[in-house]
């Protein structure tokens, strides 16, 4: 049975493989490319500007995109924030919990001494 890294390396050759074998790069990635954020955000600057000419509608797809990732990143930090803060209270309630069970002598004796 191979390892991480052998299975990433035999992964990687199939890829290099596979993509050796395509003349048509454009073609393949196709799919994907019509499936894009940016059409997405072409599509929502068309319906909010119907009548825009074609260089009003690439801005407005620009700032959809610069939105949705801002948005993105914004949501990141406040999960983030709230994991830290989160970690923080459980850590001063162990600490807590360890110094009331200190006082009362439940404690370690061997941290007594």
């Amino acid at each position: 049975m191979s390892n991480t890294s052998e299975r990433s390396m035999q992964m990687r050759l199939a890829a290099h493989k596979s993509w050796a074998g395509t003349t048509n790069r454009s073609a393949r990635t196709a799919a994907a490319r019509k499936a894009s954020h940016h059409t997405r955000f072409l599509e929502q600057a068309r319906e909010l500007h119907p009548d825009a000419t074609d260089e009003q509608l690439v801005a407005v797809a620009e700032s959809l995109r610069k939105a949705y990732y801002t948005e993105l990143a914004l949501r990141s930090a406040k999960a983030r924030r709230l994991k830290g803060e989160q970690t923080k209270t459980a850590k001063r309630r162990r600490d807590l919990a360890e110094l009331a069970q200190f006082e009362s002598g439940t404690g370690d004796s061997a941290a007594a001494a």
